[in-house]
């Protein structure tokens, strides 16, 4: 499969705060620990080493070996990995995202797919180590509206269901096999089916899908909403209720961010926690006159109370975005977390969280992000004499390029404007010398004319482009499929859409994708 790659600038899709991360822009510097180059993992693996306890890593395996016990069969690449967590020589690269349905947007695939390879690349690097990819589900989210749909096949396939405010890898399934899976084409992989079939809850479901698609890779699902995993965040829990650190490390980043010309991605409260309640809601927990109050219900405690409770009962509460980062980091032997660009934003907002808590920031990697462009609008764009390149060009460009290769002519009458301009220019001198009351008549006709001859430009041009409608259709429809809704294929597109007709789409990516190179890839189906 042919691939080539652009720089992100390039593409004009991608913000200047996260093309100038990319370029090491020096006022960024001070908001990241290290920068994500192949050398930079020898000082990250010895900072690790450093801060993690073979205890914390004890209580992940036993964790992890019992979320795994719960599905059927497991592949055996990730049964190896599995084992060589209990090692002090393994470490893990981490991805994180929300439990869409079906997976949601390419993205997520290839957040995935960037940690898989990366895995490869540090192994060959350093093979005294290991290296093992994880996948952290994002089950302790409630914000259903954002994960219920995908795009498939120009349709919105979207499951609705009742009680969604709690962590959503919570979640039963009903109604989505008759909302979703029912309106799926037959030629679909039936593992897409069965992970929600065969399931539970949504993370249940999660996770077999995730191990369907990328267990023969070792990759390994962590379900962070899990009470045996909980009490490695105890102490941070009862910190933040008792002083909000994060609070007020967050604010001066936040503050050092606007003045150096950038905003800040994620909001930060003076509690970043939520809490569980019995009913199985995820509220947020608020300050309020020396107590804690857990929103939406009527629970108030004092500041000793709730750290009791947090010290008991660590796994009620829930960290937000600002925490959630921290957790996974004491939690897993991370080096490196592989987010999007608004996750590569955020978490330049935290250096100084996890420095508060003597945790080594990982490296943070911007995802890769691709363009793919099926056999069929590959051929399409060779016959408009285009190349993939060219189409994240503005449509006016790009007609004008497609104008040329079919042979159009360029419809201008700048020319022939500008001769007008001087005529009435000399008629005007000529009114002002013989009768200057005449000025005013002489511009008002200068106007009509001018008029006229830019409404025969605007028809001499539509008659051009009738002439070649075709080729501009053609056009029009490659940049709304390739482009839907004028965004990134990535953003928008179900993997489904591509590994329907391909069933080899992800090993092709895990070929093409080179995390460090840190530029747009895209891949042209042959």
């Amino acid at each position: 499969m042919p691939v080539h790659c652009l720089p992100y600038a390039a593409t004009g899709a991608f913000s200047s705060f996260l093309t100038d991360y990319l370029q090491q822009e020096p006022r960024l510097q001070p908001f990241y620990h290290r920068f994500p180059t192949l050398a930079a993992f020898r000082e990250q693996i010895a900072d690790k080493q450093a801060h993690y306890s073979a205890d914390t890593r004890a209580r992940l395996t036993e964790a992890l070996q019992r979320q795994y016990a719960a599905l059927p069969a497991v592949h055996p690449a990730v049964q190896q990995n599995l084992a060589l967590l209990q090692q002090d020589t393994t470490f893990t690269v981490t991805t994180g995202h929300q439990l869409n349905v079906l997976t949601g947007p390419l993205y997520f695939i290839y957040k995935i797919v960037t940690v898989l390879k990366l895995c490869r690349q540090l192994k060959q690097e350093y093979p005294q180590y290991d290296f093992v990819p994880v996948y952290w589900l994002a089950s302790e989210d409630h914000d259903f509206a954002e994960i219920n749909h995908l795009h498939l096949f120009g349709k919105k396939l979207e499951w609705q269901t009742e009680g969604t405010g709690g962590p959503v890898g919570r979640l039963g399934l009903d109604g989505l096999p008759e909302q979703v899976l029912s309106q799926l084409p037959a030629e679909v992989p039936a593992a897409f089916r069965d992970a929600y079939e065969q399931s539970g809850t949504l993370a249940e479901a999660m996770r077999r899908l995730v191990h369907s698609l990328f267990g023969e890779y070792g990759l390994v699902s962590i379900e962070p909403d899990d009470a045996a995993l909980k009490p490695v965040l105890a102490p941070v829990l009862a910190e933040e209720l008792r002083a909000q650190p994060a609070y007020q490390a967050v604010q001066a980043a936040d503050a050092a961010l606007e003045a150096a010309g950038y905003k800040p991605q994620v909001y930060v409260r003076p509690l970043n926690l939520f809490y569980i309640t019995d009913a199985g809601q995820r509220e947020r927990l608020e300050l309020e006159d020396g107590h804690v109050l857990v929103r939406n219900t009527d629970i108030r405690w004092t500041v000793d109370e709730a750290v009791r409770r947090a010290e008991e009962q660590p796994e009620c509460f829930s960290p937000n975005v600002v925490l959630r980062p921290l957790y996974q980091e004491l939690l897993l032997p991370n080096l490196c977390y592989v987010g999007g660009g608004a996750e590569v934003n955020y978490w330049l907002q935290l250096k100084g969280v996890f420095d508060h808590y003597q945790v080594p920031m990982p490296l943070v990697l911007l995802r890769n992000s691709a363009l793919y462009v099926g056999r069929t609008h590959v051929g399409k764009l060779r016959k408009l004499g285009l190349t993939t390149d060219d189409l994240f060009r503005p449509l006016p460009e790009l007609k004008k390029q497609v104008a040329a290769t079919v042979g159009q002519e360029e419809v201008s009458l700048a020319e022939q404007q500008q001769q007008l301009a001087a005529a009435f220019a000399a008629v005007s001198a000529l009114a002002q010398r013989l009768d200057p009351t005449l000025v005013k008549t002489v511009a008002a006709e200068q106007q009509k004319v001018t008029g006229i001859v830019a409404g025969l430009e605007k028809r001499l041009s539509k008659a051009a482009e009738t002439k070649h409608e075709t080729a501009y259709n053609q056009l029009s429809g490659l940049k709304d499929k390739l482009f839907p809704a004028g965004g990134l294929q990535e953003r928008h597109d179900n993997v489904l859409s591509i590994l329907t007709n391909n069933p080899g789409f992800i090993g092709q990516l895990i070929e093409a994708f080179d995390p460090l190179a840190l530029q747009f890839t895209v891949l042209e189906e042959e």
